[in-house]
């Protein structure tokens, strides 16, 4: 790409580095909650299933409009549709602190995650619209940063300001950045006009058919696991209509003259693989932020902040590679580059795995450090792939798709690995308890330890309180078991993801591709 060879003025720095704490906010906020819905639960008198909207809201509306950013962006132009986008944030932070009951909640988070999710794919277009091709590279390590260290950050941040102030502190700590982000960008962001023209073509049947698609899709992959997928009416009914509306979003804009989503940036082999790197990064990064706190939650009983402290790890690393992968993304071949990111990622979660309920900080600290330093060997390497010898225009409708296959590939990894965890811990818990029969000499020793163990503590039922505890053994032995059997899955996937390097083009640091009749 030879677009843009000039110098970016101060101000457009300001005005991108703004956006991009814009979309920090964004990605932050997706996961910020994670850890203190109990509290949120308590404030809004929620049942347990209830408040898991508040997660499921934001990301329902998150996914149906990143694939229509693109074309919002083109409309309004960048800088238009970013301060809309961030103004309609902020203000939804502000409604969410002030939310009265669940059913208002529920609506606020859900415009939240339409408003934030518009912002995300808008700053990845930017860096190939806004910087030359010497400068692409390290703003990509800038962004990929932020994608990738903000979910971790967010269940952190989480728990510590739900401790130290309120749940309410999580959406108001947005405001002033928020009002901050739209003034900047609109005094300092100008890379494209808007092209109001593409308003008298609006395509209103591809808008409805995409929402009805991933609206629906996105529903039944939250909330499946819960319902006990196709046991339950709503999750046929969901399924059918993501199914139906799919396939006539597919042919509708196919033929159309003026889609909505451009489909046809998928045959450009770059971008189609990217897109597949992409999905499979989102089934990593995405699985992970939700295996790891169950692990510490159930398994070693740790409480908000220290899970906090513990997973803290794998940003840190990221955040020390970015400075490490940048430089090396200039002098290395970016094939060399992915498969190093791929199999580091695979040997990490291979590690974790191992792991017993004795476990102490250290051996969690490997596996979240391989993990966390390979994270932006993968991330740069596909971003380049995907978007990075795309000619200018087509980089906006592009970039909604990429990101979207990183939301969906979370997604479906979270619904997948969830069902998982379900069957394989009543799998593993059955074959214990085979195991533990009161017939067997070592189960007599053991109870006959515990019961005197107990005889102190003056129990009115010993011999229950006993058999008690060795239920609870058999429980979290088979959690172990299934928690170390998903990691070791999640390794195995990112290892099978190197079979896709035949297909995979050189990218050279510059933004070009080499070698290849693209």
């Amino acid at each position: 790409m030879t677009h843009r060879e000039q110098t970016v003025s101060i101000e457009q720095w300001i005005g991108f580095f703004a956006m991009v704490f814009g979309i920090f906010m964004a990605i932050l906020d997706i996961q910020i909650v994670a850890s203190s819905l109990e509290q949120i639960q308590a404030g809004l008198s929620a049942t347990k299933d209830e408040i898991t909207w508040v997660q499921t809201a934001y990301l329902v509306a998150e996914v149906v409009i990143i694939p229509l950013s693109g074309w919002l962006a083109r409309v309004f132009s960048t800088r238009i549709l970013f301060v809309l986008s961030c103004g309609g944030f902020t203000l939804m932070s502000l409604c969410c602190a002030l939310a009265w009951n669940l059913p208002s909640m529920v609506v606020f988070r859900a415009f939240q995650g339409l408003f934030g999710g518009a912002m995300i794919p808008t700053v990845f277009a930017v860096i190939y619209t806004l910087f030359p091709s010497r400068l692409q590279s390290a703003m990509v390590v800038v962004v990929g940063m932020v994608v990738t260290v903000a979910p971790t950050a967010g269940p952190v941040l989480g728990g510590y300001l739900t401790e130290a102030v309120s749940w309410k502190a999580l959406f108001l700590i947005n405001i002033l950045p928020g009002l901050a982000v739209c003034l900047l960008t609109w005094l300092f962001v100008n890379v494209d006009e808007p092209d109001w023209r593409l308003l008298e073509k609006i395509d209103f049947l591809g808008i409805i058919y995409i929402v009805i698609f991933l609206g629906s899709l996105q529903y039944v992959l939250e909330e499946g696991v819960r319902e006990e997928w196709f046991d339950s009416r709503e999750i046929v009914l969901f399924s059918l209509a993501s199914a139906i509306a799919g396939i006539a979003m597919l042919h509708r804009e196919l033929t159309i003259e003026h889609p909505i989503v451009d489909l046809w940036a998928f045959r450009n082999r770059n971008f189609a693989i990217g897109c597949v790197f992409s999905f499979i990064l989102g089934i990593g990064l995405f699985t992970l932020l939700y295996l790891m706190p169950v692990y510490l939650a159930s398994v070693k009983r740790l409480n908000s902040l220290q899970i906090g402290q513990y997973i803290m790890i794998t940003g840190l690393f990221q955040l020390l590679s970015a400075f490490v992968a940048g430089p090396l993304a200039k002098v290395i071949d970016s094939r060399l580059m992915l498969a190093l990111g791929l199999s580091g990622f695979a040997l990490g979660s291979w590690m974790n795995g191992n792991l017993t309920h004795e476990a102490g900080y250290w051996e969690f600290f490997w596996p979240q450090a391989i993990r966390g330093f390979s994270m932006m060997f993968c991330f740069l390497p596909i971003n380049s792939l995907a978007l990075g010898t795309l000619p200018a225009e087509e980089v906006k409708n592009a970039s909604g798709l990429y990101n979207l296959m990183r939301n969906l590939g979370g997604a479906i990894g979270l619904a997948v690995f969830n069902t998982l965890m379900i069957q394989l811990n009543k799998l593993h818990y059955a074959v214990l308890r085979e195991a533990v029969v009161p017939g067997s000499s070592q189960t007599q020793i053991f109870l006959e330890g515990m019961k005197e163990r107990m005889a102190g503590a003056a129990l009115p039922n010993v011999e229950s309180a006993a058999l008690k505890q060795l239920y609870g053994m058999v429980m979290r032995e088979a959690e172990v078991i299934t928690l170390n059997t998903l990691f070791q899955i999640l390794g195995l996937i990112f290892l099978l993801a190197l079979l896709l390097m035949p297909w995979v083009s050189k990218v050279s640091a510059d933004g070009g591709e080499l070698g290849s009749g693209h």
